[in-house]
């Protein structure tokens, strides 16, 4: 034998496949890193849009409601008027 025993040879080796194993591993979790890293991008991108979506919504029903309550302020103005038994008084704003 060249000075090595048996058990010698086979810790060596088994420490090359453990190195190995340990490249192919980092290696691994790189790849698997870079595309859970796109992933997240591609969540927060779904989101923003989302929100801009749900803020434009926001926007749209707010000004629905103020619609809708002009026209309920109208409506009781009429209303009463009507309930005295006069003429509704001359409206400040435009009717739509």
């Amino acid at each position: 034998m060249s000075g090595e025993s048996a058990l010698d040879l086979a810790a060596r080796r088994l420490e090359q496949a453990v190195n190995v194993l340990e490249q192919r591993l980092a290696q691994r979790l790189k790849t698997a890193g870079a595309e859970a890293g796109g992933l997240f991008d591609q969540d927060r991108a779904n989101l923003a849009a989302e929100l801009d979506e749900a803020r434009a919504r926001e926007r749209e029903l707010e000004a629905a409601g103020a619609e809708a309550s002009a026209a309920l302020g109208r409506a009781i103005v009429e209303i009463r008027a009507a309930l005295n038994g006069g003429a509704p008084p001359p409206s400040s704003s435009a009717e739509h």
